[in-house]
């Protein structure tokens, strides 16, 4: 079986548009709230807890129902998916090919993501907030091949972020970098996939 992995983040979603409402609800500058909300993002997206992420994003402590709250508000807005995505998606399940997402992505945003329709078409779903590591850690792409019992020749893996594409290509994984459903869908015909 041949194995397609997509990212989530500006490959099968939209980039959020949470970010104003966010620095509204701390009543912080929203230039200041957005270089303190990316510079701590990595440690959220290891598994850092959302009461933690964000009191140090506010940089005051805060509460859990307050964390909770600003939580479930960042999911919300990376929630808008890509339709030409979201088809490439349909046409690959309709070939027969299995569907896996990887994402470096708090626990709490792997929770709402789950309650995603399309999500039925995956038969992992891979939040790097459950297991404290993270693209493009060479203890990423062993697990992913782990869960789904295949060889990295058996993987076309897709993201946006160049530094992850590196980490899946030393892992021997067909790594290509997004750029829009319909290359990739160029490249899945040209290896025989679609």
């Amino acid at each position: 079986m041949r194995w397609i992995v997509f990212d989530y983040g500006e490959v099968i979603s939209k980039r959020t548009t949470a970010l104003p409402e966010l620095a509204e609800a701390l009543g912080a500058d929203q230039v200041a709230f957005e270089t303190a909300y990316w510079a701590h993002r990595e440690a959220y997206d290891r598994g850092m807890s959302d009461v933690d992420y964000w009191s140090t994003v506010a940089g005051k402590p805060l509460d859990e129902t307050t964390s909770a709250q600003l939580a479930k508000i960042d999911g919300l807005g990376w929630m808008t998916c890509e339709e030409s995505t979201l088809e490439l998606i349909a046409e690959i399940r309709a070939a027969g090919h299995g569907l896996a997402l990887l994402s470096n992505a708090p626990s709490a945003f792997g929770r709402l993501v789950e309650l995603e329709a399309w999500t039925k078409s995956f038969a992992h779903l891979i939040f790097s907030g459950d297991l404290r590591i993270a693209k493009p850690d060479p203890e990423m792409w062993a697990e992913l091949l782990k869960r789904l019992g295949a060889r990295p020749q058996d993987c076309v893996f897709f993201d946006d972020r160049q530094v992850n594409i590196d980490g899946a290509a030393a892992a021997g994984i067909d790594a290509r970098l997004w750029v829009s459903a319909a290359e990739a869908r160029t490249h899945l015909a040209a290896v025989g996939i679609l």
